[in-house]
């Protein structure tokens, strides 16, 4: 029998941890392994517990969401991914949120089968934005009004991880993520999928290279980052990454093991200083190398 995924639940709302509790044991894949309803509570569960994947909620007493994130991500005994479930779509929860080391974020409108995929992607290793998210996160990041963690901030924007105080708001609010979730276990599901990913739009599949100012500018703030170091198998499997393709689905593309695939995706995390996929693909976004 395989595994379950073991779930710590964080809301203040017991109803809240109640529903994701009879949804995520329904599925049989997953042991909701404890609760908690305020951020101290969430930092000492997930320290005691060593969950696979934590359910965070933004708002909540005595400690928030975000601040229990960054202390648990911080935490190398404490273990757990942590996707941050919230009611509100606001750009400062979401940046706040990926600065902070969160593997996923998902809004609390999202059908019970998205939460489903959700916990599965984040608990593989990989990460997840729900796709009306996704979108306001490339054009952040594109613009410079957002900067990577461990970056300078470029001109005119805020510190790292924050939206620029002058930046222009960001489009409508999101409605639900849509219908129907990607396959179990996969790392970002494909094109259309309700799951979201890392970010969509990849060009097509070569070595990552750009020269300074290219369309998107050049790569300001992030000098540590080992473009040149990069294989082109490596290249092409970032590529891939950006185009919104699960480790599975990008073995099958290049006709490798998944396994391998794994030790590219740890490469370049590695190589380019990114924490996650999510912030190695929208650092080749900025550097206008997908």
């Amino acid at each position: 029998m395989t595994e379950r995924i073991r779930v710590l639940l964080v809301d203040d709302h017991a109803m809240m941890r109640a529903g994701f509790r009879m949804i995520l044991e329904a599925d049989g894949s997953f042991e909701v392994v404890g609760e908690a309803a305020t951020g101290a509570e969430a930092v000492a569960s997930a320290r005691r517990l060593h969950p696979d994947v934590i359910c965070m909620d933004v708002q909540m007493p005595d400690m928030d969401g975000l601040a229990a994130t960054r202390r648990i991500v911080a935490d190398p005994g404490t273990g757990g991914a942590v996707l941050v479930v919230t009611t509100f779509d606001r750009d400062d929860y979401l940046f706040a949120a990926l600065e902070a080391g969160a593997s996923g974020f998902l809004l609390k409108n999202a059908g019970p089968e998205e939460l489903v995929a959700a916990v599965r992607v984040v608990a593989a290793g990989d990460a997840l934005l729900a796709p009306e998210v996704t979108r306001r996160v490339i054009a952040r990041f594109a613009s410079g009004g957002i900067v990577p963690d461990g970056a300078a901030p470029a001109p005119g924007t805020a510190a790292a991880g924050r939206p620029a105080a002058s930046a222009a708001p960001a489009g409508p609010g999101a409605g639900t993520t849509g219908s129907g979730a990607g396959p179990a276990g996969s790392a970002s599901g494909p094109a259309g999928a309700a799951s979201g990913t890392a970010v969509p739009g990849a060009g097509p599949a070569g070595p990552v290279s750009a020269p300074a100012g290219s369309a998107s500018g050049p790569d300001t703030g992030h000098d540590s980052a080992d473009w040149a170091g990069l294989t082109e198998r490596e290249s092409e499997v970032l590529r891939l990454m950006a185009d919104a393709l699960s480790n599975a689905e990008i073995a099958g593309r290049l006709f490798i093991g998944e396994a391998t695939v794994k030790t590219h995706v740890s490469n370049v995390l590695q190589k380019l200083g990114a924490r996650d996929r999510v912030q190695a693909v929208v650092l080749a976004h900025r550097r206008g190398v997908a």
